[in-house]
């Protein structure tokens, strides 16, 4: 059901983000990274771990990058950044023992992440061909 919920939400989050014209910012979907980048911190505050956090902020750091390459570079990056944070969160648990995480978070944001980075992605070539008249070499 995490799964499903996950890409529901997703798939919502970018309609209603596309029809109501917020999708249009470039800071957009940089700013969705960042969200989906710092729960795990969230959940690591939640219990109280100084040293908890830290080690969620230095997973954290690489799609802290990718946000602000996608900014600055092309949205590809942050594509990017959700797909490998969707990889991240299949394994989240054997890389860091996190009880501040619900047990069905991990299903529910790769489901997320992944589903965002497709769409995103899709978005993005078809955005491309459509603007350029070429094909999807974005």
């Amino acid at each position: 059901m995490s799964y499903l919920v996950g890409s529901f939400l997703a798939l919502a989050a970018f309609e209603l983000a596309r029809t109501s014209g917020l999708a249009r910012t470039r800071a957009f979907y940089p700013a969705v990274l960042a969200v989906v980048a710092s729960l795990y911190l969230f959940f690591a505050a939640t219990i109280g771990s100084g040293q908890l956090v830290a080690t969620e902020l230095l997973l954290a750091v690489p799609f802290l990058l990718a946000l602000i390459l996608g900014y600055r570079l092309g949205l590809w990056w942050v594509v990017a950044g959700l797909a490998a944070h969707g990889l991240l969160d299949a394994v989240h648990g054997g890389v860091v023992s996190n009880p501040g995480v619900p047990t069905w978070w991990p299903a529910f944001c790769g489901a997320y992440d992944i589903t965002a980075a497709i769409g995103l992605g899709v978005w993005l070539t078809m955005t491309r061909a459509r603007d350029t008249g070429a094909g999807a070499s974005v």
